[in-house]
């Protein structure tokens, strides 16, 4: 059985509305603040696509107003299961803009898992946007994704392990200084900008670390804002996703 659900988030941002929809309705855009790799059709009728992890989800863009709103929705699964997701842009005296941001869609049986790990990921996700537009908007970015199970940890037990690989403290906290040097990438050196019961997230001069511990696996989903070019021409094994993957199984399987 299938429930429907709607979330509704507005943030104020540190940025003009045209920073705003570039951050929102661009492959590069998104891929500076949100999951994954991304891909936009600028059109009404054409296809947003997320890679993640090996996994690809498509979504056709319902909507596509420069500057003012952009909406796009997933076709239905078997159970009729499907995502849509809306922006709304409103400019604001000063030069700053108001985003307000509609999930909807239908869940399946376990909706009230689904939904609340939603509603709880929607305020890290718009707080990360606005750390990018506040101290690297316009920057090309290179998202990071790891992976590791660790069905032999609780999740606390994998926070302690990845805050002591930062020398940070327990509890970690925002404020926090981070410090650490994972092998083959430079050293990391910023501030925890998010800590919740989930995740917690780190700025650099040139980068966002955020750093989940759920239930049997920890992930990793950073965006690096140094040059892309050096990024893109990396052999699989030398790029900074390969070298945080080490970094990641090397720290859980100690």
């Amino acid at each position: 059985m299938t429930h429907p659900f709607e979330i509704e988030q507005e943030i104020v941002l540190p940025a003009s509305p045209a920073q705003v929809w570039e951050a929102i309705a661009t492959g590069p855009g998104i891929d500076a603040w949100f999951m994954g790799r991304n891909t936009v059709e600028p059109r009404e009728g054409g296809t947003a696509a997320m890679e993640t992890g090996g996994h690809r989800e498509e979504a056709v863009i319902t909507a596509y107003e420069p500057g003012k709103h952009f909406a796009t929705r997933t076709s239905p699964g078997p159970d009729g299961r499907f995502m849509a997701f809306e922006y709304l842009i409103e400019g604001r005296e000063g030069g700053s803009t108001v985003l307000r941001v509609v999930h909807s869609g239908l869940l399946g049986d376990d909706w009230q898992d689904e939904y609340d790990a939603l509603r709880r990921g929607w305020p890290f996700h718009l707080h990360t946007l606005r750390e990018y537009l506040a101290h690297f908007a316009g920057r090309p970015a290179v998202p990071v994704f790891a992976v590791a199970p660790t069905p032999d940890r609780t999740p606390r037990e994998t926070r302690a392990a990845l805050a002591g690989a930062l020398a940070l403290p327990s509890p970690v906290a925002v404020g926090d200084r981070a410090q650490g040097t994972p092998a083959g990438l430079p050293p990391l050196d910023g501030t925890v900008i998010w800590a919740d019961q989930e995740r917690f997230a780190v700025r650099t001069a040139d980068g966002l670390y955020t750093f989940h511990h759920g239930p049997g696996v920890a992930l990793l989903f950073h965006h690096l804002y140094g040059p892309a070019e050096a990024a893109a021409e990396a052999s699989p094994e030398a790029s900074p996703e390969s070298a945080w993957q080490r970094w990641l199984a090397d720290l859980l399987s100690s």
